[in-house]
């Protein structure tokens, strides 16, 4: 039997380095977590053990380190993840594409007699920001993104006139609680941007949009949230959009003798539906590997 080498990478995964900005006033806390993937001329290693080509998994772990350090590059994971790239494929002769993804966790600074304290912090649970950064020698793409973002409205939501057959048992709900775990990933048309500001008008955009409009369902929810987006910032090709539907049931007091008019819920963490979406401009060109394929199967 006859067989081949397929697609294959390899890189370093939770690299968790943190950076104190200690120069200009307060200080500011960058709290990163980098992971790492590489695709290029490795064959050998796979089929005939030959390492000579293959960069050390601990060397793409300093290396994320080292560029830590570099402030012109590191205060925004946009920009860390654009220069660990192109240092990859343009400085390793073997490396022929490489994808940084980065998680930026938000820490809040703390007050100390009622004024804002200049080196003390508590970490926030709000959301995650992300990015993602895939460059190829020719083409490089950059996508913002934002996870564990936890939002719930007590109403403004209903799910009507869905489909039936024998096995429904679900209630049409006028009135009912809608609550997500907002993953959304924006993949950009152009590198020459304020990274916060882009970051910011997004995610106002979504947290606007979900609190301002009355749901008909999850689906419509995403669709309303993504136009509101890309309407916002102009310079945002597509944006994606997995949102788990995190069920709240009322729950049954009548069998104890409690009246329960929309007071007392269950959270049910499981099962549960996941609606995800995408939304692009129509003039969007193909975003290729904008977004991460996984293994690239």
């Amino acid at each position: 039997m006859a067989v081949t080498l397929g697609h294959n990478q390899y890189g370093k995964d939770e690299i968790r380095v943190v950076r104190v900005l200690r120069d200009a006033g307060p200080h500011t806390l960058l709290d990163y977590n980098v992971n790492v993937r590489l695709i290029g001329d490795f064959d050998a290693a796979h089929l005939e053990g030959d390492n000579s080509t293959v960069v050390p998994t601990d060397t793409t772990k300093n290396t994320v380190f080292a560029y830590a350090a570099r402030d012109d590059v590191v205060t925004q994971p946009e920009s860390f993840g654009l220069a660990l790239a192109r240092h990859f494929v343009d400085d390793v002769a073997a490396v022929a594409q490489a994808r940084i993804s980065l998680e930026l966790y938000p820490w809040l600074r703390l007050t100390h007699d009622g004024v804002p304290h200049p080196h003390a912090f508590a970490r926030s649970g709000a959301h995650v920001r992300t990015a993602s950064v895939t460059y190829d020698g020719t083409g490089t793409w950059v996508v913002s993104g934002i996870t564990d973002l936890t939002v719930l409205k007590t109403t403004g939501s209903a799910f009507e006139g869905f489909y039936t057959d024998q096995y429904t048992t679900l209630e049409p709900a006028s009135d009912r609680i809608l609550a997500t775990s907002v993953t959304a990933q924006w993949w950009h048309g152009d590198h020459d941007r304020d990274w916060q500001r882009s970051f910011d008008t997004v995610l106002d955009a979504l947290l606007d949009t979900f609190a301002g409009h009355h749901s008909k369902a999850l689906q419509q929810t995403i669709w309303l949230m993504g136009e509101a987006a890309l309407t916002a910032d102009p310079g945002v090709n597509e944006l994606r959009m997995t949102c788990p539907n995190a069920h709240h049931f009322l729950y049954d007091l009548e069998r104890m003798g409690v009246d329960n008019p929309g007071l007392v819920f269950h959270a049910d963490d499981r099962p549960y539906g996941l609606i995800e979406g995408s939304i692009r401009r129509d003039d969007a060109p193909d975003p290729g590997t904008a977004f991460d394929p996984g293994q690239g199967w």
